[in-house]
Formats: structure tokens, C-alpha cells, sequence
């Protein structure tokens, strides 16, 4: 019996800590990256809250240093997919009937354990197995799963709270259920927080979840699954499996207790699961929920009032810090001509002064793209460019080496045609293309912006001009979910910036913000009458 209303207020953003030198962070993150790189790591599956391995084990090795062996996971087939399912529907419904309070509490004691015992831990498995550093760790693997934990229970606390208007005579009140069935969380390689963001959201309001890291994020999954389960977690409801992802789906959009996808990754691959769930809806109890956030080919655009200083800066950090493998990462920029021969000279500058290298020496920037795959497509990129002669040129960077590590030098092209390959596709990496515009055609340049590519994740002005803001405020209106004046197009932050865009780049449903947790509950409507009516006429019927 509930006796109170357990209500957990606004929290603040977890503190970034900065790894100064000498700093007690820095030594204890030297001290654990040190004893991972000792160690081989087995990671299994984890269903019905057991560790389940096959002995088909697949190599995890840094990106950065693709000879070392960091340690194994256990890939799984139908079967554990069927068992990770089984096991989710079985403890559905206690989980569901858990009070509010030792719901929320499970994961609020998870980003505590997050936020002091194990915070070294899980930025160090970042570093290594997704070769981000320590800055970029910090404000993805502690900083911004800390937050989605401790800003989701508020949110969802505030949704609890909200309840119709009663007539007199009568009672009305709200529940906010979960979904009927179970839900599939499907997390990326790029962000350990939004690997930890997508399974816990849903499981938060009361749902069972079936979780497919992606592979190159297994390592640090692994560490934040283990943390969830010293929290707490009951066994079942979330199950990590390791599997391809035709199997996967295979499995789950078949299954008639599909209640839902929480998704980010590729556009054609949430594509083809509208598709095929729509082709199934026959077979479900109820219509499933899809929630995507994919693609982006995201822009800064810099007016002729620009600070040159403002958009060198802007363009440097949109477009190169994790390699450029943000969702967000600028990857396209549109340059007011009479700026437009200082920002190139300039950036071409600051980036001479980025280092390249291993996550573990904290003088380097620049780190490793994830894989060979994502290196080839980079450097092919790359090549065409070398080789397109007029009208395209490398004027930064360039080289490619994968060697010892995935390795793409930040690289800037210019070209004079805004629809070149580079201009259009997502590439995913170090690659930033430069067009100049006539500094008279701001409005002409806007349309580019808006027409040239399907997605609409982020981008961002840069002006000092007034006015010129307030355009591209309006015109660009459709152009991102996510829009930044005289910022990089990157960084948003939970509470503060809602995260998510529409077009090719997802459904938009806001990571972080309480739009994203409606989409994880079904209301139900309860009206109850003090004094029911025992006769069916009304006072109209009656002559006189």
C-alpha cells in the first residue's frame, strides 16, 4: 500500500570533472585504464539476469590500437533471443505492479554508482573501446548517463502527477501503464550513454526490454549492464543480447507481444523496421511504438557578420571532436565569401595543432574512427576528392593510416558545387566540406542548406548580424530538431537541450526530456461516480 506521493524533484547536471594534471580523477583513470589494458575482459549475454556465454567468442580491440586484444564477447543466435523474451514477458508483471518509488530508486542508486564508485571505470572502457578521449568519455559515460538516469525519473515523476479535472459527483484519475508486451532497445556504437539511455528509459515506466548494443560498444555495455544489476535491476527485465541484427529482428517483429522499438542508428536500417512492422501489424496485440533518431548531414552556416574567430572555433569542434562521429558532427558549412579566406586559413591552422593517437596519452585530440569498415569509406571519400581535380580540393588534412589504429587526419574539403557527394551523404567521420557563397546571397544560401540533404538532426547559425539570426531562426525552421546560434551544432545536454530531428534523421522524441517517456506508457482513463443516475430519462424528455 502507497501511504505518500513519492515525488523526485528537478536535479541539476552532473558536474564535468576536468582530469587536470595531478588531479584525483586523472590518477584514477590512468590507475584503471592501466588494469583494463592487463586484462582480457569476457563478455557475455545477460538474460533473465544470468551471464549466458557460447563459447563463440569474437575479439574486442581498441580502434586505436587494433593489435592489442582488450578481451571477447559471446555472439548468440535465435534461440537467446527467444530466451531473452521469454524471460522479459515473465517478469513483466511484477515489475510493472514495483512502487513508483523503488522503481525509480533502482535507477537513481545505478547513476550514483555511476557518478563515485565506478566512474573511472566506465570512461576508461569508453576510452578503449570506442577510442574517444578522456573529455569526450567524461561528458558521454558519466555525465550524460548520469543525467538521463536522474532527469528521467523527475520527468517521470512529473508525468505521474498529471491528472484530469473531476466534475462534481464524480472522481476522474489517469494511469500511465506501461506498454503492453516487451520493448527492443537497439543502441549505437558512438555514445555509451545513449546505450544505456534507450533500454533504461522504457524499463524506467514500467516495461521489460530486450538490448542489442552494437558490437563495438559491447565493452563498455557490458560495464553499465553489471552496474544496473548491482543497483538492483530484477532479473528479466532488461536482457542484453549479442546477435546479428537480421536475427534480431527476425525474432522480434514477429512476435506478437512486440510492444515496441527505441532506436538510433542508421536511417535505411529504421527504415526497413517501419516497413516490416508495418507489413506484421496483423500479428501484434497492439500498435507497436517506434521511436527512431537516425541519420544527419548537419551545417553551420556563417553570415558575412560572422566572428571569424567564433566560426574557425565552431567548425573545428562541430566537425572533429570524436572523429566526427557524433550524430551531430558539422559535416557541411556554408561561408560568406568576404569571411571565407580567414576561416579557411585559420582553420587549416588550428588543425596542424591537433594531435592524433591513442585514447591513453591525454595530449591527443584526435583519436581512431571505430572500425576498418568506417575507415574505408572515409578514405574513399578522401581519395575521390584527391582525385576530382576542378572544383574540389583538400585544403587540411587528407592522410589516412590504419596501421596500428583506424586513423583519418581531420580533413577539410573545398568545393564549388553545393551538391558534391561530400556536401550530401552522411559520412560519419573526420571530413568537413567547405562552400563559399556570395556574401549578398544569405537567402540563397539558406535554401541550399534546407534542400540539399533528407536528414534534419542539427545545425547552426553564426552572426552578428541581428536580423540575419532571426532569418535563418525562421527560414531553417524544418532544417534541425536541434538548432545552435553562434555555437558548434554538437553537444546538447540532458535537461537543457532536448535532443532529437525529424526528416531523414527520426521521429524526433527528444532523448532526455519527458516527450521521449510518453512515448513508453499507455494512459488509461478511470472516471468512478459517487451517486450513479438509476433512471436513463433526462429533464429534456420531460412535456412540462
Amino acid at each position: 500500500m502507497q501511504y505518500g506521493d513519492f515525488y523526485y524533484p528537478m536535479p541539476v547536471n552532473e558536474p564535468v570533472l576536468n582530469y587536470a594534471p595531478g588531479s584525483p580523477e586523472k590518477l584514477a583513470l590512468k590507475k584503471v585504464l592501466k588494469q583494463l589494458k592487463s586484462e582480457v575482459t569476457d563478455v557475455p549475454m545477460y538474460i533473465n539476469g544470468k551471464e549466458v556465454r557460447t563459447g563463440k567468442k569474437t575479439a574486442i580491440r581498441p580502434p586505436h590500437e587494433h593489435k592489442h586484444l582488450l578481451g571477447n564477447f559471446h555472439s548468440g543466435d535465435a534461440s537467446h533471443v527467444k530466451d531473452a523474451i521469454a524471460a522479459a514477458l515473465k517478469a513483466k508483471d511484477k515489475w510493472a505492479n514495483m512502487s513508483w518509488e523503488n522503481r525509480a530508486n533502482i535507477f537513481l542508486k545505478a547513476a550514483d554508482l555511476l557518478a563515485t564508485k565506478y566512474r573511472a571505470h566506465i570512461v576508461a572502457a569508453t576510452m578503449l573501446g570506442q577510442s574517444k578521449n578522456p573529455y569526450q568519455a567524461e561528458i558521454d559515460a558519466a555525465c550524460e548517463l548520469i543525467d538521463f538516469l536522474r532527469f528521467n525519473v523527475h520527468f517521470l515523476s512529473d508525468i505521474y502527477r498529471q491528472q484530469p479535472i473531476s466534475g462534481a459527483g464524480m472522481n476522474n484519475r489517469v494511469e500511465y501503464r506501461p506498454l503492453e508486451g516487451f520493448v527492443l532497445a537497439i543502441s549505437p556504437f558512438n555514445f555509451t550513454a545513449i546505450g544505456g539511455n534507450l533500454p533504461t528509459s522504457a524499463a524506467m515506466c514500467g516495461n521489460v526490454v530486450v538490448w542489442k548494443p552494437a558490437h563495438t560498444q559491447l565493452y563498455s555495455a557490458h560495464v553499465f549492464m553489471r552496474i544496473l544489476l548491482e543497483a538492483g535491476l530484477p532479473d528479466g527485465v532488461i536482457n542484453l543480447v549479442i546477435v546479428d541484427g537480421p536475427v534480431l529482428g527476425e525474432v522480434c517483429f514477429e512476435h506478437a507481444d512486440f510492444g515496441g522499438v527505441h532506436f538510433t542508428g542508421s536511417t535505411g536500417v529504421f527504415n526497413n523496421f517501419w516497413k516490416t512492422i508495418g507489413a506484421n501489424m496483423g500479428k501484434y496485440t497492439s500498435y507497436p511504438r517506434i521511436v527512431g533518431e537516425t541519420g544527419g548531414k548537419d551545417f553551420i552556416i556563417a553570415h558575412k557578420s560572422a566572428d571569424v574567430d567564433v566560426v574557425v572555433t565552431a567548425l573545428a569542434r562541430g566537425a572533429f571532436e570524436y572523429q566526427g562521429q557524433k550524430c551531430s558532427a558539422a559535416s557541411r558549412a556554408y561561408i560568406a565569401s568576404n569571411i571565407a579566406a580567414e576561416v579557411k586559413k585559420k582553420l587549416a591552422g588550428v588543425l596542424k595543432t591537433m594531435k592524433m593517437g591513442t585514447t591513453e596519452d591525454f595530449t591527443n585530440f584526435i583519436n581512431a574512427v571505430i572500425d576498418e569498415k568506417s575507415f574505408e569509406k572515409l578514405e574513399s571519400y578522401i581519395k575521390a576528392a584527391k582525385k576530382k581535380g576542378s572544383g574540389v580540393k583538400i585544403i587540411a588534412g587528407g592522410n589516412c593510416d590504419k596501421s596500428k589504429g583506424y586513423f583519418i587526419e581531420p580533413t577539410v574539403i573545398e568545393t564549388t558545387d553545393p551538391k558534391y557527394v561530400t556536401m550530401c551523404e552522411e559520412l560519419f567521420g573526420p571530413v568537413l566540406t567547405l562552400y563559399v557563397y556570395d556574401e549578398d546571397k544569405f537567402e540563397d544560401a539558406m535554401q541550399l542548406v534546407d534542400s540539399t540533404s533528407p536528414y534534419a538532426l542539427t545545425g547552426a547559425i553564426i552572426a552578428q548580424d541581428r536580423y540575419a539570426v532571426e532569418l535563418a531562426v525562421n527560414s531553417l525552421r524544418n532544417c534541425a530538431g536541434n538548432f545552435y546560434i553562434n555555437d558548434k551544432p554538437t553537444g546538447a545536454v540532458v535537461g537543457q537541450q532536448p535532443f532529437g530531428g525529424a526528416r531523414g534523421s527520426g521521429t524526433n522524441d527528444k532523448a532526455g526530456s519527458i516527450l521521449n517517456l510518453y512515448r513508453w506508457l499507455s494512459a488509461r482513463t478511470i472516471k468512478e461516480t459517487f451517486v450513479p443516475a438509476t433512471d436513463y430519462r433526462y429533464p429534456f424528455m420531460q412535456d412540462k
